[in-house]
């Protein structure tokens, strides 16, 4: 539980800090304003990245292993 819980808060920050650059950046441009508006929008977006990782990390990584392990059984059967 601790190792999930620290990888949605680490996987979120970094992904909310980016993304809020970035639409930031591409809304408002680099004017003086740019980063007290981005600081605004990574406060908002951090902890709701946050609690949305840690509700669906576990549906992802059940969807994510059926998906290889189809893959796999698909590569498996065009060797034959």
């Amino acid at each position: 539980m601790k190792q999930r819980m620290l990888s949605s808060v680490l996987m979120s920050f970094i992904l909310s800090l980016l993304m809020t650059c970035w639409i930031t950046l591409l809304n408002i441009g680099l004017v003086e304003q740019f980063a007290s508006r981005w600081l605004q929008a990574f406060s908002l977006a951090w902890p709701a990245a946050a609690l949305i990782s840690f509700i669906f990390a576990p549906g992802v990584q059940k969807v994510t292993s059926k998906i290889l392990s189809l893959s796999q059984g698909l590569l498996a059967n065009q060797g034959k």
